[in-house]
């Protein structure tokens, strides 16, 4: 191939394509000259058949001897070729040196696709001893920039954590106000502070060198590889206090976890109590039955279930918790009252009814008490009888005040005032029962005096044998009785004896001689329950 076709046509106005190949290289790719020794250039453009190259204006020159003028003129060229070794003139090499770069740049852009990508590694290589890529340099920059991503690992992990463990805080915050979780605040906020000044550190390295620009020193990526590998290790060792710190949060923050758990579901549980409290009170109202006092309690309740509504955010979750364990509370009192509302009713109604028959008859029994304390005086001594004389107009009184109170109960039944309505009715009954046992005990007092004066023998008999039973016990593994034991029972049988003696005479106090037994016999009960609580313990 010819110099001819190894190289495009020079711009307009430059030299030929000879003076191209001449001013280059005279050895092809083989090592062999482009023209022999001893020709000139137009034989290499003329003597093998083929044609010249294009001038400047893409015309063909004509070919030598055939009145065409030659594309190598002047006397430039002649001198070039002639005895100097193809040596031009210094300006003249200056300027072609100057034109071959163009012409460089020309055939590269010139050639075919395949061409030119397989010449682009020639003329990045070709010539000079810089590197456009790679070295020292581009190894410092890729250390500092792979520094930068490890830093922004380490900063994004140090931020998630940072955000994961604020609701942990904020969680044990809004439920535990105790020194401990006031404490835990306080070391999250330290640690923030501490966080602050590591991420502070780590965007100023950031923001302090740009990694990506074309003219980086490699004393720039030093010293910012240095900068973001210190900022990467801060931020590293401050997560890793951030994490010991949030294990050591375990218990508070379950314990948080654990209310908060609770809170929604206490809260609905004391909203539909209210709501079955509110349902259950309409449904009263439909049977007719006012209930105000009711009414008046669920509307006491309102504010607390607009403070339920507000939620833990604004009053707490202890606050909260506890406000809808109290409304849970009394609004089921509410609602179970409002729905035994029509029983409580219908009940005072038969209490109404029952003290009433029952006023009526302790007005008749207390009418009979008179004639009791008749023959108590014609038969017994003053002492059986005299602490029943005021007990037939005690009697009346109680009836009469009975029937008052009766009246006013009904009249609150009456106007559905059912909280008086039940007081009323318990002073009726209290009133009836003293009314009632006055008057059995005037009849009471008859007949023991009655049985006692017929056979005195009998109580005597019952209390002997409670005391010997005491005796008996007092005395079972034992030599000798304990004195605390021995005392009572001796002073017993000697409270007895003279007792026995009262009964002699004309007219004998048989309510002493009764009285005296009765209190013989709880003396020994009362011994015997000591030594038994006695040995019991000690067994």
């Amino acid at each position: 191939m010819t110099a001819t076709h190894t190289r495009p046509e020079a711009e307009a106005g430059g030299s030929s394509a000879v003076e191209s190949v001449s001013g280059a290289r005279d050895e092809g790719p083989s090592g062999q000259r482009l023209t022999p020794a001893g020709q000139g250039h137009g034989a290499a453009l003329t003597g093998q058949g083929q044609r010249p190259a294009p001038d400047e204006r893409g015309h063909r020159a004509a070919p030598a001897g055939q009145g065409q003028q030659s594309t190598l003129t002047g006397q430039d060229h002649t001198a070039a070729l002639a005895g100097q070794g193809h040596r031009a003139a210094p300006a003249r090499r200056d300027r072609r040196s100057a034109g071959l770069g163009v012409r460089d740049a020309l055939a590269l852009v010139l050639l075919p696709v395949p061409l030119l990508v397989a010449a682009l590694p020639a003329a990045f290589a070709g010539g000079g001893t810089r590197r456009w890529f790679g070295g020292r340099g581009e190894s410092q920059r890729a250390e500092a920039q792979a520094a930068r991503d490890a830093a922004a690992e380490a900063f994004y992990e140090l931020d998630t954590a940072q955000r994961d463990l604020k609701i942990s805080i904020e969680t044990i915050n809004a439920v535990d106000n105790s020194p401990r979780g006031r404490k835990a605040a306080e070391d999250f906020a330290a640690l923030g502070r501490r966080i602050d000044e590591v991420s502070h550190a780590y965007i100023t390295a950031v923001d302090s060198h740009d990694l990506d620009r074309d003219d980086l020193e490699p004393s720039v990526a030093s010293r910012a590889r240095t900068e973001l590998t210190r900022a990467k290790d801060d931020l590293v060792r401050v997560k890793g206090e951030l994490d010991r710190f949030g294990q050591g949060l375990g218990s508070l923050l379950g314990s948080a976890e654990t209310q908060l758990a609770r809170l929604a579901p206490a809260v609905e549980r004391a909203r539909q109590a209210l709501l079955g409290a509110s349902n259950a009170l309409d449904a009263v109202r439909a049977a007719g039955l006012r209930a105000d006092e009711l009414a008046a309690r669920l509307a006491a309740l309102a504010p607390e279930l607009t403070k339920l509504n507000q939620g833990a955010g604004k009053h707490g979750v202890a606050e909260t918790l506890q406000r809808a364990d109290v409304v849970l509370r009394d609004a089921e009192a509410l609602r179970a009252e409002a729905e035994r509302l029509p029983e409580r009713a219908a009940e005072i109604d038969r209490r109404l009814v029952s003290l009433r028959t029952r006023a009526q008859a302790l007005t008749t029994r207390a009418g009979s008490v008179e004639p009791v304390l008749s023959e108590l005086r014609r038969r017994f001594s003053a002492a059986c009888w005299q602490d029943l004389q005021p007990v037939p107009e005690q009697a009346a009184v109680n009836v009469r005040q009975a029937e008052e109170k009766l009246a006013e109960a009904a009249k609150a039944r009456e106007e559905q005032r059912w909280a008086d309505a039940t007081s009323r009715l318990s002073t009726v009954r209290a009133l009836l029962n003293a009314v009632d046992e006055a008057v059995s005990a005037a009849g009471d007092r008859l007949q023991r005096l009655d049985a006692v004066a017929k056979d005195p023998q009998q109580e005597i008999e019952r209390t002997r044998f409670a005391v010997r039973d005491a005796q008996r016990l007092a005395m079972a593994g034992r030599h000798t009785p304990d004195p605390r034991h021995a005392r009572p029972l001796d002073d017993s049988v000697a409270r007895l004896d003279r007792a026995i003696a009262g009964l002699e005479g004309r007219h004998p106090d048989y309510w002493h001689f009764l009285t005296e037994t009765e209190a013989v016999r709880q003396t020994a009960a009362r011994v015997v329950s000591d030594i038994r609580e006695e040995r019991g313990g000690g067994g």
